[in-house]
C-alpha cells in the first residue's frame, strides 16, 4: 500500500512557494505566533492542574513533582524530537516537489508515534515505581505518584499521537491547525481534571487517578481529531491506509533527525535533575530560590519553540529545493529573533528580579537566593534561546548532530562543574553563575555547529 496525496488539497506549489520566496522574517513571525500562544496555554495548563492537585493535599502535590520530569521527557520527545524529525522530512521533500513521498512519510511518521507511545507505556508501567523511589518518593507520595502515572502512562499513545500528526502538519507549514488543537487539547484537560479529580458537578472523587484521566481524555480526543483531518482530506496531506506499503526508507528519512535528536530532551531533564540535586545541599530556601528562577524559564522555553518549530519547515524546504543559503539565513534570523527576545526578558528579570519574585514569595532567604540566581543566570537566557532555536533549525536541515553535542557540553559542565564546587564548599552564587555559563556554552556551541556544518545534500 502507498499514501497518495489528496486530490482536494492544494497543489504542493502552493504552500512549498510560499515559504520558500516570502520574506523571512515575515512569515516566520506568521508561522510562529500561534505557535506562541499554544504553548503559553499549555503552560498555564501546568500552572492550573498543579493548583487544583494542591487542594487535594500535600502528598499528590509532591507527587506531581516525582512524575512530572518523565511526563516532560514525554512531551519533548514526541513534539521536539520526534517531531522536529517528522517535520524535517515532510518539509524537505515538499521542497523538493515530492508531494507523493511528503504524503507516504506522514504515515510512517503516525506508525513512529504510535510506537513511541507504547515505548512509554511498558517502560513507566514496568518501572515507575523504581523510577519514582530513586528520585526520593516514600509512603503516601509514592502511592500518589503511582496512581497519576498509571493511568497517565496506560494511554502513552494519544499523547505521543497529538504531537506526531501536529509535526505532520507543521512539515507542510500548517502552524495554525496544530495550535488550535492543542489549546482545545489544553481547555479539555483543565475541565476534564479538575472535575474528575475534585469530584465536582456530583461525580465521585477519583483524586490523581481522576487528574490523569482528565488529560488523558484531551489527548485522545486530540488524536482523534488530527487523524480525521488527515484522513479525511482537510489537510495539504492525505493519509491512505488502504493504499499503504512498508518503506524502510521513510522511517530512516525520519529517525535519522528524530532519533538523534531524543537524546536532547534527555540531557535537559538530566541537567535539571542534577542542579536541583545539588543545589538541596544548601538548603530550602536556596533550592526554593532557584526554583522561582527555573519557573521563568520553562514559561520562556515556549518562546524559543514557537521560533524554533516555525524555522523546520522554512529550513526544510529550503534545504530539499536546493537553496541552502536562505536556509541558513532563515536558521540565523530565527535564532536571533528568539535570542533577542528572550534575552531582554533575561536582562530586566537580572535588573529588577522583584518584577517577578514577589509574585510568589516574601521570604528573605527565598528572596536573596532567587535574585542571586538571576543576577548570575539572567544575562544568559539570550543563548539558551538561541541555542534551543538553532537547534530545531537543525532538525530542519537534518544536521542534529553539532548542537546534540552542545548539550552534551552543557550537561557535563553542570555536572562536574557542580561536583568541583560543592567539594571545596563553595557559596550558593558560584553555581548559579555555573548554571548561566552553561547557557552560554550551549548556545554558542550549537551557533558554532549551524556555521560550521555543511547544509545541503
Amino acid at each position: 500500500m502507498t499514501i497518495k496525496a489528496s486530490p482536494e488539497a492544494p497543489p504542493a506549489v502552493v504552500p512549498a512557494n510560499g515559504l520558500l520566496t516570502s520574506p523571512i522574517l515575515p512569515t516566520l513571525l506568521k508561522l510562529a505566533f500561534p505557535n506562541i500562544v499554544a504553548m503559553l496555554g499549555t503552560t498555564l495548563v501546568a500552572v492550573a492542574e498543579t493548583s487544583y492537585i494542591g487542594r487535594l493535599g500535600i502528598e499528590p502535590l509532591a507527587a506531581i513533582a516525582l512524575v512530572f520530569p518523565f511526563v516532560m521527557l514525554t512531551q519533548m520527545m514526541s513534539a521536539g524530537a520526534m517531531g522536529g524529525g517528522v517535520s524535517s522530512a515532510i518539509s524537505r521533500a515538499l521542497g523538493a516537489g515530492d508531494r507523493e513521498r511528503a504524503a507516504t512519510l506522514a504515515l510512517h511518521a503516525a506508525m513512529i508515534g504510535l510506537l513511541g507511545g507504547l515505548f512509554f507505556t511498558a517502560v513507566m508501567l514496568l518501572f515507575g515505581r523504581w523510577f519514582f523511589m530513586l528520585l526520593g518518593g516514600r509512603a503516601g507520595v509514592l502511592e500518589q505518584a503511582l496512581q497519576y502515572s498509571q493511568v497517565l502512562f496506560s494511554g502513552a499513545v494519544s499523547i505521543w499521537l497529538v504531537n506526531t500528526l501536529s509535526s505532520v502538519l507543521r512539515g507542510t507549514g500548517d502552524m495554525r491547525l496544530p495550535s488550535a488543537t492543542l489549546i482545545g487539547t489544553a481547555l479539555v484537560q483543565v475541565v476534564a481534571g479538575g472535575t474528575l479529580g475534585l469530584g465536582l458537578a456530583g461525580l465521585p472523587q477519583l483524586g490523581m487517578r481522576g487528574v490523569a484521566a482528565g488529560q488523558l481524555i484531551a489527548f485522545s480526543l486530540g488524536a482523534i481529531f488530527l487523524a480525521w483531518i488527515l484522513v479525511s482530506g482537510r489537510s495539504r496531506l492525505t493519509l491512505d491506509f488502504r493504499a499503504f506499503r512498508f518503506q524502510r526508507a521513510m522511517f530512516l528519512d525520519i529517525l535519522k533527525v528524530g532519533a538523534i535528536s531524543c537524546v536532547a530532551p534527555l540531557q535537559s531533564v538530566l541537567t535539571i535533575l542534577i542542579f536541583t540535586r545539588i543545589l538541596a545541599g544548601f538548603g530550602t530556601a536556596t533550592l526554593a530560590g532557584y526554583g522561582m528562577g527555573s519557573r521563568l524559564e520553562f514559561l520562556l522555553t515556549p518562546i524559543s519553540f514557537a521560533f524554533g518549530v516555525a524555522s523546520v519547515p522554512m529550513v526544510g524546504m529550503a534545504v530539499g529545493a536546493g537553496l541552502v543559503a536562505r536556509a541558513r539565513k532563515v536558521a540565523w534570523t530565527a535564532g536571533a529573533a528568539s535570542a533577542l527576545t528572550i534575552g531582554l526578558i533575561g536582562l530586566i528579570v537580572a535588573a529588577e528580579p522583584v518584577l517577578w519574585v514577589s509574585l510568589f514569595t516574601s521570604d528573605p532567604g527565598v528572596t536573596a537566593a532567587a535574585y542571586s540566581y538571576f543576577a548570575w543566570a539572567g544575562p544568559a537566557f539570550g543563548f539558551f534561546g538561541l541555542g534551543t532555536c538553532l537547534y530545531f533549525a537543525s532538525q530542519g536541515a537534518a544536521k542534529v548532530g553539532g548542537p546534540v553535542l552542545a548539550g552534551t557540553g552543557r550537561l557535563l559542565l553542570v555536572g562536574l562543574g557542580g561536583w568541583w564546587l560543592v567539594s571545596i564548599d563553595a557559596p550558593a552564587w558560584t553555581l548559579f553563575a555555573l548554571a548561566g555559563a552553561a547557557m552560554v556554552l550551549f548556545g554558542l556551541g550549537v551557533a558554532a555547529s549551524v556555521r560550521l556544518t555543511r547544509w545541503g545534500k
